[in-house]
């Protein structure tokens, strides 16, 4: 098995490397998404990326021409998606504080609105409704040595914000309130995580799809929310758990041929219910003692 992924790895190493990598960047910013209990999040912003994909190539068919052509190319649809999740994000996040609707209805209505109108808009485009299907599903096989470079530094990026401001984030998570009381400009703090989390989704969605965006930006904070106690601890052990499953899910799906993002998905969705056996297991242990 082993010597079978390491012959396919000149073949598939920038995915191998862009899939872990993503796994990584997504499972930190997956840890406040968790802890503020908003998981739905993840897909509702990964759905409006889809719809400013599909907007984009509804936008150049119909422009035409040298400036059509520039909307089509990939490197505008990248940055399109990365600007749709970033608003979603952000209105999610500043919508919400004004106590007009629920987090939840709020995700919600984006989730059904950009899910819709990304398929309306594509219907009769072959090419866009491809496209569009593409990236609901998972296919991170394609990606190349740029996306390598742009996840290296989201996940370096990522991990300095986390060891630098980590008590001051976790305390804007966990009780806004008392760190306006201290000074804190929640605001601003708030905006910017919302733009953290949608430039995470942004960029993976147009390498990965939706599955594997969000299956590695909820699942791993929700295995180490069970094995751990405290929020803090959780920065260090989801992402060890995204890494270790995405590596021996993508060994496994060489091995088996099956697809490495749904495969990773899987295993990490397996292992959940692994860690709520565990944590159910020593909360009986405890109470025995």
């Amino acid at each position: 098995m082993i010597d079978s992924f390491f012959f396919s790895w000149d073949l598939f190493h920038h995915t191998y490397l862009a899939g872990w990598l993503i796994g990584l960047a997504l499972s930190l910013v997956g840890v406040l998404v968790v802890a503020k209990d908003q998981i739905f999040i993840g897909a509702a912003v990964s759905q409006a990326s889809a719809l400013g994909v599909a907007l984009a190539m509804w936008a150049a068919g119909l422009i035409g021409g040298g400036a059509g052509a520039w909307l089509g190319s990939d490197s505008a649809l990248s940055f399109v998606a990365v600007l749709f999740s970033v608003a979603a994000a952000l209105f999610t996040s500043l919508a919400g504080t004004k106590g007009r609707e629920s987090h939840e209805a709020i995700t919600g209505w984006i989730f059904l609105v950009s899910a819709s109108v990304s398929v309306l808009v594509v219907s009769h485009s072959p090419h866009g409704l491809e496209e569009i299907q593409r990236l609901i599903s998972s296919s991170i096989i394609g990606a190349t040595a740029a996306d390598v470079w742009v996840f290296l530094g989201l996940f370096a990026a990522s991990l300095l914000l986390v060891a630098w401001r980590r008590r001051l984030i976790l305390l804007l998570v966990m009780d806004s309130a008392t760190a306006s009381a201290l000074g804190v400009r929640t605001g601003w703090w708030s905006s910017g995580l919302a733009v953290w989390l949608g430039l995470s989704i942004g960029l993976s969605m147009r390498v990965s799809g939706m599955l594997y965006t969000f299956g590695f930006l909820v699942l791993p904070a929700l295995v180490a929310k069970n094995v751990c106690r405290e929020v803090q601890p959780m920065f260090i052990v989801a992402p060890l758990a995204a890494l270790f499953v995405s590596v021996t899910g993508f060994v496994f799906a060489d091995y088996w041929d099956f697809p490495p993002g749904q495969m990773s998905v899987a295993l990490l969705a397996a292992l959940l219910p692994l860690a709520w056996l565990g944590r159910g297991s020593l909360g009986l242990l405890s109470r025995k003692t």
